[in-house]
């Protein structure tokens, strides 16, 4: 981390930090809600709107945009991307840039307990439920269920975990990892 926090990390003054919160360097976060014991790792971008719960895990070269709530006690691995779009267009109909106005942001909810494994892409509109574990490089296209642990492009599941096994599973990072 930084002594100087101004020098490499851009958090605008709308955002609402919570209690022991650690930011590291080249950081940027906007008007977006932290919760209590929440670790940001370098390289991450929060937008506007989303919400992150306590005692959070956000890795190193993750981008969280608008419309995303993370819960309590999530795990975000490495270079992690959440979506908020169905149809991205550079442009609106009449061929200039859109504004907010030209689109629609879909939310995404990510459930208490839950891990998201490094290189995963989340499509917009989808609940990852509680405790939940999303294998590393996964495309995720639709819900995934409390407990279970899934894997691939688009993600399918390849277990149903009980909740005592993905509880276990959200505290080894290892095996977010090795799925």
């Amino acid at each position: 981390m930084s002594s100087n926090p101004q020098t490499f990390q851009r958090i605008a003054p709308d955002v609402k930090l919570g209690r022991n919160v650690r930011i590291y360097d080249f950081t940027n976060l906007y008007g977006c809600e932290i919760g209590d014991d929440v670790k940001i790792g370098t390289f991450v971008e929060i937008q506007k709107g989303a919400k992150i719960g306590n005692a959070c895990k956000i890795s190193s070269h993750t981008f969280i945009c608008e419309g995303v709530t993370l819960e309590d006690e999530v795990f975000i691995g490495h270079n992690v991307t959440f979506i908020n779009d169905r149809y991205p267009r550079a442009t609106n109909g009449n061929g200039k840039l859109q504004t907010e106005a030209d689109w629609t942001c879909v939310k995404t909810l990510v459930k208490r307990g839950a891990s998201i494994g490094s290189g995963a892409i989340l499509l917009c509109g989808v609940t990852i439920g509680e405790n939940a574990l999303v294998g590393a490089g996964s495309v995720v296209t639709k819900d995934v269920p409390p407990g279970a642990i899934v894997a691939g492009n688009p993600a399918r599941i390849i277990k149903s975990a009980t909740k005592n096994e993905a509880a276990s599973a959200a505290r080894d990072e290892s095996m977010v990892e090795r799925l």
